[in-house]
């Protein structure tokens, strides 16, 4: 089911996004479904009215007009809303805000990458790290920083599927397997 349930988030999230490439407002339109979905998710008010049968559809669709305009301007992303909601799919509002940011990765030439560390990186390792990862990638990394103390020492870096873990632990734990056989 969950499998389905991405299937038609992606769908959905191929409509907006070709309406943002068509428009030329990409990443506007993403910010706006990300703050949506941010939303959705943070609220458990208006997820559970949303979602609710009890709820007649009028009266969602009444909340959720007074609601998208303080959180998305543009009427594209408020008719996408409505559309949404309408075609009973608004709970797919995550799933669809990560997988149009995929898309608007893709398409600017872009990939996210998670870097956890012992202690806290400061700006000018951070740097290191993003150039290397664009070396490897090819791509402009956009670097978001994790601690984990358990780590003890080194970096793990997370890009896509791609893992390059140096930290300690794993080195120590290669060292102990390498012993024990």
């Amino acid at each position: 089911m969950a499998a389905l349930a991405g299937s038609v988030a992606r769908r959905y999230a191929r409509a907006l996004f070709q309406i943002g490439v068509d428009s030329n407002i990409v990443e506007a339109l993403g910010q706006e479904l990300t703050d949506l979905a941010a939303l959705f998710e943070q609220s458990t008010e208006l997820r559970q009215t949303l979602l609710n049968p009890v709820f007649r559809p009028s009266e969602k669709r009444a909340i959720l007009d007074k609601l998208l305009p303080r959180v998305t301007p543009s009427l594209t992303m408020q008719r996408f809303a409505a559309l949404l909601l309408e075609r009973g799919r608004i709970a797919l509002l995550p799933a669809l805000a990560r997988a149009y940011r995929e898309m608007s990765d893709a398409h600017a030439g872009r990939v996210r990458a998670v870097v956890i560390s012992a202690t806290p990186l400061g700006a000018g390792d951070l740097d290191r790290v993003r150039r290397s990862l664009e070396r490897r990638t090819k791509k402009k990394v956009m670097l978001e920083a994790e601690v984990d103390p358990t780590l003890i020492g080194g970096l793990v870096a997370r890009v896509g599927d791609l893992v390059l873990d140096g930290s300690v632990r794993t080195q120590l734990n290669t060292l102990r397997e390498k012993l024990l056989n």
